[in-house]
């Protein structure tokens, strides 16, 4: 089956692309299901949390993206098979009897989402630490729920929605990198952030990432990204990049943009003017 065509609506609920009308599809839509959690939607309606939104990814097209692509907007998106494997390729390939923990407290930082762990006579020999995060809407696309609950179909092409990059990738996901990577640092461990390419795109473009390198095993911070690509009748995912960082590299990151792209005094000015006037 050709890839869909993608416009400013949810191309994945409740765990199915858009365009899927199987039975299991529809049973999803009905009883609220999410496949990756094999339980009901965590993700509620504001006003009325017995409702699940059940929005997996919605199109988009950003400044810095040449294409329209899904956008994960649900965490629990990453928690497949095929990621966890990828990770345990990646990061730990040697460890035996391994399991992963589920939201881990780290005290004063909080809790991590998951921890892969490998024991040795029941003891735990080797442990990584793994975050997920993904994008937010400004905006909802409720409205394009309800419009798809009521003929599996939407009424338009572009739904009042955006997504808050600058909220999820800079505000929220830094700021548990600075936080959380400080724990794993002192304990001389490393943390492992798992994110969608498009907001490690956004990193790159908004930011200053000069701090980021191919990843290395000394360095106690990693991004580990996936693409969504099409394959046969859905959206899969495909291992797509690994970096890594320190403290200072994060702190480059929190301080924004380049020097060299921070607007002249000038500049400012005009802006001041052409609001005065």
């Amino acid at each position: 089956m050709k890839e869909p065509d993608i416009n400013k609506y949810p191309t994945e609920l409740f765990g199915y692309p858009f365009t899927d009308n199987s039975q299991d599809a529809i049973k999803a839509l009905d009883n609220q299901f999410c496949p990756y959690l094999n339980g009901e939607c965590k993700k509620p309606r504001k006003s009325e949390p017995h409702i699940k939104m059940g929005v997996c990814s919605v199109g988009y097209k950003g400044e810095f993206l040449k294409n329209p692509i899904p956008v994960i907007v649900c965490p629990h998106r990453f928690e497949t098979d095929y990621i966890f494997q990828t990770i345990q390729k990646h990061y730990f390939p040697t460890w035996k009897n391994v399991e992963w923990v589920k939201e881990v407290s780290v005290g004063v930082g909080g809790s991590v989402d998951f921890v892969a762990t490998e024991r040795v006579n029941n003891e735990i020999k080797h442990f990584l630490c793994i975050e997920f995060q993904a994008a937010g809407t400004t905006g909802t696309p409720w409205q394009a729920v309800l419009d798809f609950k009521k003929d599996r179909k939407f009424a338009n092409r572009n739904y009042p929605f955006g997504i808050n990059w600058a909220n999820e990738f800079v505000k929220t996901m830094m700021q548990q990198v600075y936080k959380k990577g400080k724990i794993v640092d002192h304990w001389k461990h490393k943390i492992v952030f798992v994110f969608q390419d498009a907001g490690l795109d956004y990193l790159r473009n908004a930011c200053d990432t000069s701090g980021l390198r191919p990843a290395n095993d000394d360095d106690p911070i990693h991004f580990c990204t996936f693409r969504l690509v099409w394959k046969d009748t859905k959206w899969t995912f495909e291992f797509a990049e690994k970096v890594s960082t320190d403290l200072d590299g994060i702190n480059r990151i929190l301080g924004g943009a380049l020097s060299d792209e921070y607007p002249s005094v000038d500049k400012f000015m005009e802006n001041i003017k052409r609001k005065l006037r």
